[in-house]
């Protein structure tokens, strides 16, 4: 196959033209190319690899469905991350409503590969003291702080305002240093650095 042909297989505009005509091949290229990326996001998000597993699958069948409302004016992973982020949201949601502890949602949780910058223990006590969080608290911290949406993107995703999800943010950015100065150990003077 020549260069070319390559490239205009795994094109994403290519790829979304065929998978509107409803092309296995071209939704499992698609899937293959932005799945592992995707599942990160539903993770982060969920705090539970099964969970965010269930939530990538729902992700992509909405997404397939929804394919020509995507109009190109963001990139596909840009307006893909928007439906995974909205279906995790969704799901944490509907744990919440049934009932379900915050002990057993935690389930497995994923390490990853720590920053470069940043020593890899501070790094793991920052996220297991984040999956501690309150769902609403973890959420709006997680778009904010790793997902870089503002507040008011924050707010129209979780369907609250502005003003809440600022003060959300500050009252999770508050409990997170908390936890995190109970266990701050020998050698680490002042603690994280959160401020």
């Amino acid at each position: 196959m020549t260069q070319a042909r390559n490239r205009a297989i795994s094109d994403p505009v290519h790829l979304i033209e065929r998978a509107l005509r409803s092309d296995r091949s071209a939704q499992e290229q698609l899937y293959r190319q932005y799945s592992r990326a995707m599942l990160r996001v539903a993770l982060r998000i969920t705090g539970s690899e099964a969970e965010a597993e269930d939530v990538l699958q729902e992700a992509f069948v909405r997404a397939f469905r929804s394919l020509h409302r995507f109009r190109g004016d963001a990139t596909f992973g840009a307006w893909l991350k928007r439906i995974v982020v909205n279906t995790a949201i969704n799901y944490t949601k509907r744990r919440r409503l049934d009932c379900i502890t915050l002990d057993q949602a935690r389930t497995d949780i994923a390490e990853e590969e720590p920053a470069p910058a940043c020593h890899p223990d501070a790094i793991r006590k920052v996220r297991a003291a984040m999956e501690r969080l309150p769902d609403g608290y973890r959420q709006v911290l997680h778009l904010y702080l790793v997902e870089g949406y503002d507040h008011q993107e924050i707010g129209t995703i979780l369907h609250i305002s502005e003003a809440t999800s600022k003060s959300q943010f500050c009252r999770a950015r508050r409990k997170l240093r908390e936890m995190l100065e109970h266990e701050t150990p020998i050698g680490y003077p002042g603690g994280m650095g959160w401020s």
